[in-house]
């Protein structure tokens, strides 16, 4: 029997994909994927640029309230948001698109919108493989928000996407519901599902010399294919039109992730997985592939 896990959030065609946008490559791009998968999924787009002026970093106390610098900042942003319109209306100009100006800190704007969002989007900096900094709005969205929040490489996702859906498959919770996302998008991208279950969390890089495979031993080899056959119990049902492929692997989920990565179109993966202390809102797999996966990673946080 399966055990019964927290569900992403059920379809909502009107809820819209929510987009972190600040005027950069990174951002920009992450805006074309979203209005890929806006077009897809025949759902609204929200564009939100956050000005942060409480903030008062880049001027003084006083300096805030003083009508040229903030009107400045405004004229600004409402030009960010033109432009990342005018992006979406080139990657399909009939999906509906909304644009925000808001005043509030990035960071808890997307989180907040998050709530109400069929997906949260940002764009990292970096070209797969490492971020040149993991920026505290990017850490604190994917590790506070709400539902599914992707991250998005500075470079353009290929139109159409090649390769398959790949999910973290590791029995808790959080991975229960990555895994019904995974199945979700594989169906709709008309892509093969690999299901990558690791029998420990122990990180690969401190295991040289020991095995990372699990058929010599037939014991570990059975107990690990049944615990994934466990968790994926019932999805190959629901979704027949996708292929899936197994694989198991004894160490090392970041890792193995992270290589999968290099040929997959989009990777899935639960906001923390089983060895997650109590508290704990961003594990450290999840945390590996923000920073280092080379294509699009979704995050889910059951609600």
């Amino acid at each position: 029997m399966t055990t019964p896990h927290p569900r992403p959030p059920a379809e909502d065609r009107t809820a819209p994909i929510v987009v972190g946008v600040d005027g950069s490559d990174h951002g920009e791009a992450a805006v074309r994927w979203a209005a890929r998968n806006a077009a897809a999924t025949a759902c609204p787009l929200h564009l939100v640029h956050a000005l942060d002026l409480a903030a008062g970093t880049a001027f003084g106390p006083f300096d805030l309230y003083v009508p040229p610098v903030t009107a400045t900042l405004r004229t600004r942003g409402a030009a960010v948001l033109d432009s990342a319109r005018r992006i979406a209306a080139e990657v399909d100009p009939r999906v509906p698109v909304e644009i925000e100006l808001t005043e509030e800190v990035p960071a808890a704007a997307l989180i907040a919108r998050s709530a109400h969002a069929r997906m949260t989007v940002l764009g990292a900096e970096g070209h797969g493989g490492t971020l040149r900094h993991l920026g505290s709005t990017l850490l604190a969205v994917t590790a506070h928000g709400h539902g599914v929040v992707t991250v998005v490489r500075s470079i353009d996702p290929l139109d159409p996407p090649v390769g398959p859906v790949v999910v973290g498959v590791d029995g808790s919770a959080f991975g229960q519901a990555a895994v019904e996302v995974a199945f979700t998008e594989a169906s709709r991208r008309g892509a093969a599902l690999v299901a990558v279950h690791c029998w420990t969390d122990l990180r690969f890089e401190r295991l040289a010399g020991l095995l990372d495979v699990v058929d010599e031993d037939p014991e570990v080899e059975a107990a690990a294919a049944a615990a994934l056959a466990e968790q994926l119990d019932g999805w190959p049902e629901k979704f027949p039109d996708v292929p899936v492929r197994t694989q198991v692997y004894r160490h090392g989920p970041a890792h193995h992730l992270v290589e999968w990565s290099r040929t997959a179109q989009l990777v899935v993966a639960g906001s923390r997985g089983r060895g997650g202390f109590h508290g704990l809102l961003l594990g450290s797999t999840s945390n590996a592939l923000v920073q280092h996966a080379f294509c699009p990673v979704m995050i889910v946080h059951p609600r």
